[in-house]
């Protein structure tokens, strides 16, 4: 089996070398940046598994190679803030990234969220159940089709449309789909899909979960998710 290739852009040497070293020594392939642009030719260049990137870098900053490769590609991509309290966390989901990291971080804590990054992105199917009919204001079609009023989960052929036309999904926005898919009508909260999409075992950030159901509204429709106020979010049937 290949090695994992991760994509790691950084300006500090000190962090660089060190973050590279702890990835590599649990076995990843790591291509590390110094700045956005030579991340951006890397990015083109070498097509890694996953990217690892520092919001605060010269040349082109984080966020902004973050949605130049959202532009280009899925793959997942996790930033690194130096303050959890940052707009600049809100910023780069907004830009498409699919979890971020505070630093200072613990090396083996960074190891964690790559792997649980890349289970779910390895496991884009959903959760077990998905597609079963019977739930109520779940209308089904064809084998596998989830139908809710102009919009429509194909859980096997793992694509959206709204209205006949295709919606492109990241994989992230895809399993928090099929979640509230499975669902329909039922409150989710955000602990909840903390744990089941992006595959915490432990208390994270919620700003991650509204983020990414924020854009995902504004794919699939901004009236089809809606917020339950102090307890989650639900999809209308």
């Amino acid at each position: 089996m290949a090695e994992t290739h991760v994509l790691f852009v950084e300006d500090d040497d000190v962090i660089r070398e060190a973050t590279q070293l702890t990835l590599e020594r649990v076995g990843f392939t790591v291509t590390a940046m110094p700045d956005g642009l030579q991340g951006l030719e890397a990015f083109r260049a070498d097509r890694p598994d996953i990217a690892l990137l520092d919001v605060m870098v010269p040349g082109l900053d984080g966020v902004s190679l973050c949605r130049r490769i959202r532009d280009e590609s899925t793959v997942p991509v996790i930033m690194l803030s130096a303050r959890a309290d940052s707009i600049d966390v809100v910023l780069g989901l907004e830009a498409g990234a699919d979890d971020y990291v505070t630093k200072p971080f613990d090396g083996a804590v960074l190891v964690a969220r790559i792997r649980a990054v890349l289970r779910r992105f390895g496991h884009a199917a959903g959760p077990e159940g998905t597609g079963q009919g019977g739930t109520e204001g779940e209308a089904e079609g064809l084998a596998g089709v989830l139908v809710f009023g102009d919009l429509e989960v194909d859980t096997e052929g793992m694509e959206v449309r709204r209205g006949g036309e295709q919606v492109a999904l990241t994989p992230t926005e895809m399993r928090l789909l099929l979640e509230f898919s499975a669902a329909p009508g039922t409150v989710l909260s955000r602990d909840k899909l903390l744990e089941r999409v992006w595959d915490y075992g432990w208390g994270g950030d919620t700003r991650v979960v509204d983020v990414h159901v924020q854009r995902l509204r504004t794919k699939i429709g901004q009236d089809r998710i809606e917020t339950v106020r102090g307890f989650g979010y639900k999809l209308r049937g």
